[in-house]
């Protein structure tokens, strides 16, 4: 009995999860009821919470940065990492802040092996 419902539990548990996947929103554009709608753990308060202190401090920077909005922390961020985007230049702003390494080309690898 107890394996049938151990069974059930984690059928319904795999099926509910990607009912609580953040969706992707831009932080700096959408309205509180958007922000609450798209990203786990943040409800009503906290979204318009994160929309005032967008409105007074200007777009967000960075992902991290909305750990300085009252009751977003760590393991919200977390959570919310991916979904979460800063403007129109696509996933995760803040990481365009990082250097990104161009491959090279096989013959400028070759070219490299021979000098």
């Amino acid at each position: 009995m107890m394996k049938k419902f151990a069974i059930l539990a984690g059928l319904a548990l795999s099926l509910a999860l990607p009912a609580f996947a953040a969706t992707q929103v831009n932080i700096n554009t959408a309205d509180a009821e958007t922000i609450a709608k798209s990203l786990d753990g943040i409800g009503l308060a906290k979204a318009k919470a994160i929309v005032t202190y967008r409105d007074e401090h200007g777009p967000f920077k960075s992902v991290d940065e909305l750990s300085q909005v009252k009751g977003v922390g760590p393991a919200t961020l977390e959570r919310n990492h991916d979904a979460i985007l800063l403007g129109s230049e696509g996933p995760k702003a803040d990481t365009a802040a990082k250097p990104r390494h161009a491959k090279k080309s096989k013959a400028a690898t070759e070219d490299a092996a021979q000098d």
